[in-house]
């Protein structure tokens, strides 16, 4: 049973980190040959192509982590390995928290239906309010790397005292809950600003259908689909960020059970879920990529169907 649940798991796995790595690198390829080709790039592509590139790296580092941490019982290993995978994992990470929330707020600003004079203001300044967002999250970047440094240092001291392997074993298995536990501290920020972007959204939605009520007799004008559309883009990243955080954690304290602890297999797919899915969320909810992607489906088609008879 366990053999066969295992199987499944790494199944999944690997079908979730090959298609990541495909979504992902074909938003950042396209972004980049348009920039290439029209000497520009907007500002949602910018983040765009910066999220997919960080995404690339976490989700390396994330297999890397889910797939072989738990075989690195050497001590003297583990020193190097820790510092290593903790500084790929937190920087990876942090930056597709906040830039998939930078995107967010770029969302917020340019679909919500606001006359205060700070969302106005806001709103018209739109490049500054992404400079602060990536300087506050560097920011935290920085204190988030310093206090897991210092969490891995304790606990190097730890081992360094007591020299018995069981006890080394013991604590190995605290290591990445260190690693998880630092780095989900610092990216509560970014995930309650894009709940706080979600509410704001749903209540401008609200404003403005009970506005267009009088107004005309359908409700599906242009303003409602790109209310939706962004609502539908928030609540994917909201819901697989809580789906990964909870899998992380899950898995992480799972090595305190025994082997018959079925969701040690499962929540690395969880896990694995976030900058892979969400990342196909966003090439459907962007026009510029979702046509692309169906240019080069029905290429591909093409060519298969084409290289048929040449076969036979």
């Amino acid at each position: 049973m366990n053999a066969a649940v295992q199987m499944i798991s790494v199944t999944i796995l690997n079908v979730e980190f090959i298609t990541g790595n495909l979504w992902n690198g074909f938003i950042a390829l396209v972004n980049i040959m348009d920039w290439v080709k029209r000497r520009k790039i907007s500002s949602v592509d910018q983040i765009l192509t910066a999220l997919a590139i960080s995404r690339i790296i976490l989700l390396w580092s994330l297999y890397i982590l889910a797939s072989t941490f738990s075989l690195y019982l050497d001590a003297e290993v583990t020193m190097k390995t820790v510092r290593l995978t903790n500084l790929t994992w937190v920087i990876s990470n942090h930056f597709s928290i906040w830039l998939a929330t930078i995107l967010s707020i770029l969302y917020f600003l340019k679909i919500a239906n606001f006359y205060n004079s700070i969302f106005l203001y806001l709103r018209w300044r739109f490049t500054k309010v992404v400079s602060v967002a990536l300087l506050v999250s560097l920011f935290l970047l920085f204190l988030n790397i310093l206090e897991a440094e210092i969490q891995i240092a304790l606990w190097m001291d730890q081992v360094k005292a007591n020299l018995s392997f069981s006890y080394k074993l013991k604590n190995f298995t605290h290591i990445p809950k260190i690693l998880a536990s630092t780095n989900t501290i610092f990216t509560l920020i970014p995930f309650t600003m894009s709940m706080t972007m979600f509410f704001l959204l749903i209540f401008s939605l609200w404003k403005h259908l009970k506005k267009i009520k009088y107004i005309a007799k359908s409700s599906r004008d242009v303003s409602t689909t790109a209310h939706i559309k962004v609502l539908k883009t928030v609540v994917a990243f909201l819901l697989l960020y809580v789906i990964f955080t909870f899998s992380l954690f899950v898995h992480l304290w799972s090595y305190e059970f025994e082997e018959k602890f079925f969701f040690k297999y499962f929540c690395p797919v969880g896990v694995i879920a976030f900058p892979s899915l969400h990342s196909y969320v966003l090439i459907m909810g962007n026009s510029k990529l979702r046509q692309t992607s169906l240019l080069v489906l029905s290429l591909l088609r093409y060519k298969i169907q084409g290289c048929g008879p040449l076969g036979l």
